[in-house]
């Protein structure tokens, strides 16, 4: 009998310890740059909101993205507009409320790259997940085909 073997691409420990470490690290500079932000206790929450709303609409477009990919005609027309338009919303209200806040440039600068950083860091985490989690299906289904092939071998 001749066995087939099915290599499973997976993610490397250290890849998956650096995707997490940048993640958490965009999270601290946005939380720094937020809590010590000058102003307005409105102006900070009208930012932590923008970021987070960010951050939320980056998880459900890559989740999309990558549904899209398996299943191309599997979502309608309207969601597709709701996961768009809510990325595009979130990341332009959050733009336009960073840019008209009147605190120092380089103050600015530093809220605009954490929160770049923050959501570059979303899709990539989101991507890693969703491989790990895809790997793991088919790691079970090759799993239960081999028991399966191994029962049926003991049958005959």
């Amino acid at each position: 009998m001749h066995k087939l073997s099915y290599p499973i691409a997976r993610d490397t420990r250290a890849w998956q310890l650096q995707v997490w470490i940048s993640f958490v690290l965009a999270l601290g500079l946005c939380a720094v740059g937020l809590a010590w932000l000058p102003g307005e206790p409105l102006a900070r929450a009208f930012m932590f909101m923008g970021y987070v709303f960010c951050l939320s609409t980056a998880f459900a477009l890559a989740k999309f993205v990558r549904d899209s990919q398996e299943a191309p005609s599997g979502d309608t027309p309207l969601w597709k507009l709701v996961v768009w338009g809510g990325f595009a919303t979130a990341m332009l209200l959050t733009g336009w409320g960073l840019w008209g806040m009147e605190v120092n440039p380089t103050y600015k600068a530093f809220l605009g790259v954490s929160w770049l950083y923050l959501i570059t860091t979303a899709f990539t985490l989101a991507k890693m997940l969703r491989d790990r989690h895809e790997a793991d299906l088919l790691d079970a289904r090759l799993q239960g085909r081999r028991e399966a092939s191994r029962e049926a071998g003991h049958e005959a």
